[in-house]
């Protein structure tokens, strides 16, 4: 869709040129929602390819993944672990994700993890990936200053996060010891390509790294919620981690009612929990 508002396209080419960024600016990646839909607001596009990011960065550390990765990318990132990482079991759930994600090849060569990460939609497929692997995002500043939180924080609900107008998302880290652990991924959705009503993944970990049973559920709530327990719980602990999730946080709209959301997120989670224990 054309965006007949815009004015000025900026591309700039070294950190310093970002800035001022406000309300009537879109910082740009791959724009696959950016260009869907009118956009009556917006006077000026800030394209951030110009500056020349890798897209991705592998580390003894973990993986860090450039706003500006494309989840074509990072999908195709699962099968080169398989040889650069053979110790990295939780490779696989990266391609997991990307396909849950309702999008055509030319989409998926288009649309980045920063861009998925920043709109927030329960959907999320970069969302459901990085809070269930620990992933944390780094962010630019206009006063030249970074911080980091984990994902999981970052998104508060539909379309809304932390982040102020004037703030860059620069990358996302996924941490060895994450990557090390063995997980399982549960989808579910309308239909066999629709897009995620429930999306649940759980991890354990190693021996060496403390062996903890992580849950996060996404697109079946407005906001990320994640599970952190010492060791795989018994049924009685999960069914109190799922319900202390809030009645108002289950996402509702054409995808699904809330209450078979809550309810499938039930099921899934303890299948995850059987498969991990």
């Amino acid at each position: 869709m054309d965006l007949n508002t815009v004015e000025v396209v900026d591309r700039p080419t070294c950190r310093d040129e970002l800035w001022p960024l406000g309300a009537g600016d879109a910082v740009l990646a791959g724009g696959t929602w950016l260009f869907s839909e009118p956009q009556p607001q917006l006077r000026r596009l800030v394209d951030l390819t110009g500056l020349g990011w890798p897209p991705i960065t592998l580390a003894d550390s973990g993986i860090e993944l450039a706003a500006t990765c494309t989840l074509a990318e990072v999908s195709r990132l699962s099968a080169d672990l398989r040889a650069r990482r053979p110790d990295w079991a939780a490779a696989p759930l990266l391609h997991r994700c990307c396909g849950a994600l309702l999008a055509s090849f030319k989409i998926a060569n288009c649309a980045t993890v920063g861009g998925n990460i920043c709109l927030s939609f329960p959907a999320g497929a970069m969302i459901s990936l990085c809070t269930a692997l620990d992933g944390e995002v780094t962010v630019w500043r206009a006063d030249g200053s970074d911080y980091r939180l984990p994902v999981a924080d970052l998104v508060t609900g539909i379309g809304t996060n932390v982040l102020a107008v004037t703030d860059v998302l620069r990358s996302v880290h996924l941490p060895a010891a994450a990557l090390r652990a063995r997980t399982a991924f549960r989808k579910l959705a309308p239909s066999p390509l629709g897009r995620s009503g429930v999306v649940v993944i759980g991890r354990r970990d190693t021996a060496p790294d403390d062996g903890r049973f992580v849950l996060s559920v996404t697109a079946a709530t407005v906001r990320p919620f994640v599970f952190t327990f010492p060791e795989v719980p018994d049924r009685d602990q999960l069914a109190e981690a799922h319900a202390s999730i809030p009645l108002d946080a289950w996402t509702q709209d054409a995808h699904g009612d809330p209450d078979w959301r809550r309810a499938m997120t039930s099921v899934l989670a303890e299948q995850i929990r059987a498969e991990l224990a």
